[in-house]
């Protein structure tokens, strides 16, 4: 017993006191959405009432479409998680595997271009944008296909990196016994690649659906419609002005926006640590 006192239980208290530091954000945000004060401070450590004002508010306020909002969040990030997965796995496929004129240059364009950080494209994709928007409304600013294109072109270059390194590990006797067999690249692909691929496409699309789904700046730039907005630029409008600091519906939303990261992280959390790894040792 002296002996853990002396060696481990300093070790303890420090990683009980980093937890309840992480956690006092989160419960912060949880207890302000059952409360009605629609504020972030807390008269007591332990609320004396819940109330679901915030949470009625949410589904029964006409002038707040919530469901909307969560609908157009799924449906950009799932988008932008499935093409990102299809066009980054052949991309780095065809990068890996296959000899064509440009192929090195074309990579090391990739990795140039992820070296400046994307905020400081946004004025350019503004201008961008807007001008496609003149010949083409469909997929121009102020439209979530649109904005669909420029995350894709924003994700692809890391996308592209991450799975060239996994296609690398892979041994190449593979391709070489499949085109023995008579498989065509495109079959190989898809019968060799992808299969063996599978923790690595599930991390690449888990990365990319919570990056979209929490992305605000290009969101609030494109979205200015009440209806086609995604739900973190829908919520803002809760503490973004000067008088409509109203935390608690704000809260709220927030715990439930982030149900749907929460399944679908846990439904891909076998794919997590093996994904994350794959491709860093080649053999």
């Amino acid at each position: 017993m002296n002996k853990w006192l002396k060696q481990d239980l300093w070790r303890h208290l420090v990683g009980v006191a980093i937890c309840l530091f992480a956690l006092f954000p989160l419960y912060l945000v949880i207890i302000s959405s059952f409360s009605s004060s629609g504020s972030l401070q807390l008269s007591s450590f332990i609320p004396k009432e819940i109330s679901f004002a915030n949470y009625n508010k949410l589904f029964n306020d006409p002038t707040i479409p919530y469901l909307i909002w969560v609908k157009n969040s799924l449906l950009i990030a799932g988008s932008v998680a499935v093409m990102s997965v299809v066009i980054g796995s052949a991309s780095a496929f065809a990068f890996s595997r296959l000899r064509f004129k440009g192929r090195k240059l074309g990579i090391q364009l990739l990795l140039l271009v992820q070296m400046f950080p994307a905020i400081l494209a946004i004025s350019a994709v503004y201008v961008i944008m807007e001008r496609v928007y003149k010949f083409a409304p469909e997929i121009g600013l102020g439209t979530q296909p649109g904005l669909l294109l420029v995350y894709l072109g924003g994700a692809m270059g890391v996308n592209i990196w991450l799975l060239k390194g996994f296609v690398d590990s892979i041994p190449s006797e593979l391709d070489e016994a499949a085109k023995i067999d008579g498989a065509s690249e495109v079959q190989t692909f898809w019968l060799i690649f992808v299969p063996l691929a599978a923790p690595v496409l599930a991390v690449v699309a888990l990365l990319s659906f919570i990056g979209t789904f929490n992305e605000f700046i290009l969101a609030r730039l494109f979205l200015v419609d009440m209806e086609s907005r995604t739900v973190a630029v829908g919520l803002q409008q809760f503490i973004g002005g000067q008088y409509s600091q109203n935390w608690g519906p704000f809260a709220a939303g927030s715990i439930l926006a982030s149900i749907p990261i929460v399944i679908i992280f846990l439904s891909l959390q076998k794919y997590i640590v093996s994904g994350l790894t794959a491709g860093s040792v080649k053999g």
